[in-house]
Formats: C-alpha cells, sequence, structure tokens
C-alpha cells in the first residue's frame, strides 16, 4: 500500500507527517497524521492511536493537541486518522447536521444504505490504516495503545474491548460511553447499523463491559464544565459498569474545563506519561 506525502514539519527533534492515500476500506482517499520522534536508526517505536471527535479531521489534534513535546521525550509514535470518510460522492445527513455523516462517523462499519459502502471506519482504524503504518513508520506492533476525544473516546474504548491483547493501554478525553442511551449514539447507531439494537452492543462500551468483555484499565478524564457531561457522556455509567466487572478506572472529574481542546491540551501529557508506562513495561 502506498502513501503521498502532503506535508512534513520538523518538531521536538522529530517529524510531523501529514499523509493521504486510497482506501479500500472507505473506497475514497483517506488523510492521517504521524508523528515520529528522534530515534536510532533501526530503532522500533511504540505508538499510540488517536481517534478524534465529532466535526474533526486528523489536523484537530495534530494542531491543538499539544502533544509532541511529550511523545519526543518518552519515544512515542502519534498516529491520528481521519474521523469519516470523505468526498462529493459519501453520503452525508441530508439535513447537514453535525453528528450524522460527514465528520462522524462513529468509528462502525456501516450495515445500512447509502452508508455501507463508504462508512466503514472500524475496518480503516482496526486494519487497513495499522497495516499502512506498519508498512512505512517504525511501528512496534506489540507496544500499541489507542485513546480518544468524545466520538473518538468512544472508539477508542470499543476498540481496546474489543482487543485487549492487542492494546497494552486506552484512554479517553470525555468520551461517549453509552452510544445506545444518549441523542448523539442512538442517532449515529440507527443511522449506520439500523434499529436493532443488540447489533448496537459491539459499539457501546458499557454494553461491552456488561456482556464480558475485559480491559486492564483505563484512564478517563472529563471537564465538569462540560456541555455535554450530563446529556451525552454519563461516566458515571462507565463508573458503575467498570466497578461491577472489576475492570480498573481512573476516572478524573476536572473542575472548570470544558469539551474543547484547551481541556484535551491541558492533560494530553498525563495521558501519554500513562500510556508509555504501559507500552514500556
Amino acid at each position: 500500500m502506498t502513501i503521498q506525502t502532503v506535508s512534513t514539519n520538523k518538531s521536538y527533534g522529530g517529524v510531523q507527517g501529514v499523509y493521504r492515500h486510497a482506501s479500500q476500506a472507505t473506497g475514497t482517499d483517506m488523510v492521517f497524521s504521524v508523528y515520529v520522534p528522534p530515534h536510532a536508526d533501526g530503532t522500533k517505536l511504540p505508538v499510540v492511536w488517536y481517534l478524534s471527535g465529532l466535526t474533526c479531521t486528523h489536523a484537530n489534534v495534530t494542531e491543538k493537541g499539544e502533544f509532541r513535546k511529550a511523545c519526543a521525550e518518552l519515544g512515542l509514535i502519534f498516529v491520528a486518522p481521519d474521523t469519516s470518510p470523505r468526498g462529493p460522492d459519501v453520503p452525508g445527513d441530508a439535513n447537514n447536521a453535525y453528528d450524522f455523516g460527514l465528520g462522524a462517523g462513529f468509528y462502525v462499519d456501516a450495515t445500512q444504505e447509502p452508508f455501507a459502502r463508504n462508512y466503514r471506519m472500524w475496518s480503516y482504524v482496526t486494519d487497513e490504516l495499522p497495516k499502512l503504518v506498519a508498512e512505512n513508520f517504525p511501528v512496534d506492533a506489540k507496544r500499541q495503545s489507542v485513546m480518544g476525544h468524545s466520538m473518538g473516546g468512544h472508539g477508542a474504548l470499543t476498540v481496546a474491548l474489543r482487543n485487549p491483547h492487542r492494546f497494552r493501554a486506552a484512554s479517553a478525553f470525555a468520551p461517549i460511553v453509552a452510544p445506545s442511551l444518549v441523542p448523539w449514539g442512538i442517532k449515529a447507531l440507527t443511522g449506520y447499523l439500523g434499529p436493532n439494537k443488540d447489533a448496537w452492543r459491539n459499539h457501546d462500551t458499557v454494553a461491552l463491559i456488561e456482556d464480558g468483555a475485559k480491559f486492564s484499565g483505563f484512564l478517563v478524564d472529563v471537564g465538569e464544565a462540560d456541555n455535554f457531561l450530563k446529556e451525552q457522556l454519563k461516566p458515571e455509567l462507565l463508573e458503575a459498569a467498570c466497578t461491577k466487572a472489576g475492570i480498573p478506572l481512573t476516572l478524573r472529574r476536572q473542575a472548570g474545563y470544558d469539551h474543547s481542546y484547551y481541556f484535551i491540551s491541558t492533560f494530553m501529557s498525563d495521558h501519554l506519561h500513562w500510556h508509555a508506562a504501559r507500552l514500556t513495561a
């Protein structure tokens, strides 16, 4: 699989790149970013996958996430894919809503028309892109972790729970932990997967835990001033599910912080140090 280099910039001694490739999973061109820290030739490095939230592309965290200094110090590759397929022939929301369609792929493989052809973000982020990155960057495939924000927090936690032997760590900022129960998730899962709620459970963190999925532990930060906290995020449901299942959860409620990248960038270094401790153990 070949990639096209869109841009590269030196940062903290490493290279921040943006790349494009033709995706078989989505049937579209996809853009993603990769930061490779300074390292000795021939060294294989641990990789952190970052899944972004509603309305975002790869660019939001790349430009606002403030992850490069920590990644350079810790020796972590940081990969940020897009959140959905894009292009003139890709169907979006009929009303141009922000929470469905373009920019709102929810990291599922859609089964409903007209979305089933392109909206295959689960396959993209768990299969196609990891293979592509491994072929083109100095990744140690045995040392991987995943993190995300909001819709991407939903994606990161579900990816980890369904692939516990692949990922050593998982964390999230303001994740949608029970999409089957909140407006954002109900709209997206109905639209992509249909009305049968049994089909939703594989893409619902709380439901996966209830159904027996396990993981070594999670770090989750939420802002107490987040406008979406009570209606859409409901971290207390994750807390209850993890407690019942015996899954270690560090849930930090950060006073005064909202849903934005000001919040994410503030605690990004904490998360990366947490990941590095597990990736290098």
